[in-house]
């Protein structure tokens, strides 16, 4: 079967080199007709969105991709989560939240509940528990927000709106919801591979159910994240407690900070610049300046040595200018470069608008 028509109820983020990708393809579902709702203006309905409070639901996310990412098997971090085949995901609103990952026979699990965390594997039956200090629990929450429409539109609205001409187009039905169409484009002046992006937020709580992105010189979308089913209710307690089952392994340890990676994890964030602003962003900053030298000592998620430039020169371009040479990869959405000497820049834009914010002083 083809993979771009797989049935997927997932959403599962992948990286190459910076270019981010949300990969998984569901199959087309059915449209119904348009619900009809009271008429809105679009800034009341970004307004109300980006003010809505988060709500318990419990549902199941499908996420359509069409990205172009490079065939890199399992030689990046994260690819094999490409394979995911559903997901449900359940959260009471304020903070704890379970999601269930299946791929084939076997599941992974991870809870969150305050300051502890369980992650279960189904394959090796094994369970880690993770108690976070005080001082890591704060960190550890944002870092670990979960991947659903609702998060990726509020985030996508407070970034693009000043750079956008936003309408209501109509409404849509999803997950068996009354929605509101909201499209934001990029004014002409933006300098971007995207061509829209359209939300499909609650009518009633609104919150976004679905997001589709459309790019440049297309007709289907490029990714749609999307709830295939919900439930805005109250979750039961026992949804974000955790019993590692019989005969698993279990380990437990706390959450730490090595000093000396929270050291390089500060330079990396001192180094990382944005330059310019709305749709044509690009991010830059700098990797180990080892990083690429380094042939034999990186890994694959299989525990495979793996040489970087090796890799690179499989599903990159080489790239030279007045900024230097490097590494250019792209996709139908984003693109990054990597340049020799570790400085990196990526946005959802045409290569030369990378190279001109790695020239930037």
């Amino acid at each position: 079967m083809d993979p771009k028509r797989k049935a997927i109820t997932a959403a599962v983020v992948g990286t190459a080199l910076g270019v981010g990708g949300l990969a998984v393809v569901a199959m087309p579902a059915t449209a119904g007709d348009a619900p009809v709702l009271p008429q809105i203006s679009a800034e009341e309905l970004v307004q109300s969105t980006l003010n809505a409070k988060p709500s318990a639901f419990d549902g199941k996310v499908k996420v359509s991709n069409d990205l172009g990412l490079p065939q890199v098997g399992s030689t990046l971090p994260g690819v094999s989560a490409l394979d995911v085949d559903s997901a449900q995901i359940s959260t009471d609103g304020a903070g704890k939240s379970k999601v269930s990952l299946t791929e084939g026979s076997s599941q992974q699990t991870i809870v969150r509940n305050g300051q502890t965390v369980w992650e279960y594997s189904s394959k090796d039956n094994s369970a880690t528990k993770v108690t976070i200090p005080d001082g890591l629990a704060k960190e550890h929450q944002e870092k670990s927000k979960d991947v659903d429409p609702a998060t990726v539109a509020s985030e996508l609205l407070g970034k693009v709106r000043e750079s956008s001409t936003i309408a209501v187009s109509g409404t849509a039905s999803v997950a068996n919801r009354s929605a509101y169409e909201l499209v934001l484009t990029p004014k002409p002046t933006e300098r971007t591979l995207l061509r829209e992006i359209r939300v499909a937020i609650d009518d009633q709580t609104r919150l976004p159910l679905r997001v589709t992105v459309l790019a440049n010189g297309t007709s289907s979308p490029a990714l749609e994240v999307s709830f295939s089913e919900i439930n805005f209710a109250a979750q039961p307690a026992s949804n974000f407690e955790f019993t590692p089952p019989k005969g698993a392994k279990v380990t437990e340890k706390t959450a730490e900070v090595d000093p000396k990676n929270r050291e390089l994890a500060e330079q990396a964030k001192s180094d990382i610049k944005v330059v310019g602003d709305g749709w044509d962003t690009a991010i830059t900053g700098k990797i180990p300046a080892d990083a690429l030298t380094k042939a034999g000592q990186a890994k694959d998620e299989e525990g495979r040595q793996v040489d970087p430039k090796a890799l690179l020169s499989r599903f990159a371009k080489p790239v030279s200018g007045a900024w230097g040479s490097g590494w250019l990869v792209t996709t139908k959405v984003g693109s990054g470069v990597l340049t020799d000497d570790g400085r990196y820049a990526v946005g959802a834009v045409p290569e030369q608008v990378l190279f001109e914010a790695l020239a930037a002083k």
